[in-house]
């Protein structure tokens, strides 16, 4: 009696495994026909196509070594820094009462870390937006599109809005004397190489080629950045640390994480299509990378801003801020979801997200709204 069953799911065994046969099949017939065309051709046509097969496949290694491997990932890497002066520094201030200080003859953590998270993007990893590969995307799709090779660079883009947005603000309000138009060259200088387009190329002809020159812009602006920390030890700099640049610089912050959170409602709304939404990954790491950039930014700013920190009473509101920073950036899913809100399959990761980041949002408007008072 058991005959006809094991016959039928023999049967079927066999349709799958020739259809699995087929598809290979159909996959493999482009190389092995490239690779009869290939061996039929002359040795200096073999040579040529050869070294160029040769430089693709190593291109292709480097990019996907580089899009995977996430060097000193560490969403924990704020708690390291201490933003201690250095021993002998004398540091130095000018009193503004509850209002806050201007401080002098001491490094500023903000410039620090803003320097630091540079450093992370494009000297410790490569800066994957600009990569050649990158550029060309999958078969012409731009990666982005793709649920592929896109996590890293949405994540560096993020990060790198957070610098963005900080070095403005260095240069607008808190690298200035209060009453004057005066602004700071160095600070000036990282804002111009910061705000250069992350995905910009060009042809030059020394050397001939294409280039890509955003990281080397990033760069000159970790030089810059230190410069003036440098400076702001030598006493030749100030650093405004006062109530009103504080709130300005928190109201910033929070409109910039306001904006990201926004974008994931709309993708979460509207293509809440589960593992199937090829823009939830770069989504997703983007508003993480922002995040984590922040996060660093927020826990110099306490030092930085001490004096108003203390006065206004916003130690509280700081430590809860720092516990929702480091909430959200457990989250860490290995695929990305944008299932429906009410869906019990596919997990809805933008929505989480989003809740984290409008949590982060409320308690900085909460600090705003007390420095305003």
């Amino acid at each position: 009696m058991l005959d006809p069953i094991v016959n039928f799911f023999t049967r079927i065994f066999q349709w799958i495994g020739r259809g699995i046969g087929l598809a290979i099949g159909v996959i493999l017939w482009p190389f092995m026909w490239a690779g009869r065309w290939y061996t039929q051709r002359g040795w200096i046509l073999k040579a040529v196509l050869g070294t160029a097969i040769v430089i693709l496949v190593g291109l292709y290694t480097y990019f996907f070594w580089n899009t995977q491997y996430w060097k000193n990932f560490n969403p924990a890497y704020a708690d390291a820094y201490t933003f201690a002066p250095p021993a002998g520094s004398g540091e130095q201030v000018t009193d503004e009462g509850a209002e806050g200080q201007v401080k002098t003859c001491t490094r500023s953590g903000i410039v620090t870390v803003a320097a630091d998270l540079i450093d992370f993007n494009v000297n410790q990893n490569a800066w994957i937006s600009s990569m050649i590969l990158y550029k060309l995307g999958l078969f012409g799709v731009d990666w982005d599109h793709t649920p592929f090779l896109d996590n890293k660079a949405a994540f560096q883009r993020g990060v790198h809005q957070a610098v963005r947005r900080t070095a403005v603000e260095l240069v607008d309000t808190i690298g200035r004397v209060r009453g004057t138009s005066q602004i700071d060259q160095n600070l000036q200088d990282a804002r111009g190489a910061v705000e250069f387009d992350e995905e910009t190329w060009y042809f030059g002809l020394r050397p001939f080629g294409p280039k890509t020159p955003s990281p080397s812009f990033y760069r000159t602006g970790i030089t810059s950045l230190r410069t003036f920390n440098d400076r702001l030890l030598k006493c030749e700099v100030v650093f405004n640390a006062r109530a009103d640049n504080l709130a300005k610089f928190v109201d910033r912050i929070a409109s910039d994480i306001g904006s990201t959170s926004d974008i994931l409602s709309r993708q979460s709304q509207t293509n809440n299509n589960g593992w199937f939404d090829t823009r939830a990954d770069d989504r997703f790491w983007f508003a993480y990378g922002q995040l984590y950039g922040y996060y660093g930014i927020l826990k110099a700013t306490r030092t930085d801003f001490k004096a108003v920190i203390d006065t206004r009473g916003l130690g509280p509101l700081w430590d809860q801020l720092d516990q929702q920073f480091q909430a959200a950036l457990k989250i860490r899913p290995l695929i990305i979801s944008n299932g429906r809100e009410d869906g019990w399959i596919m997990p809805s990761h933008l929505t989480t997200m989003g809740f984290y980041m409008l949590r982060v949002r409320s308690n900085l408007v909460e600090v705003r709204s007390v420095l305003d008072r």
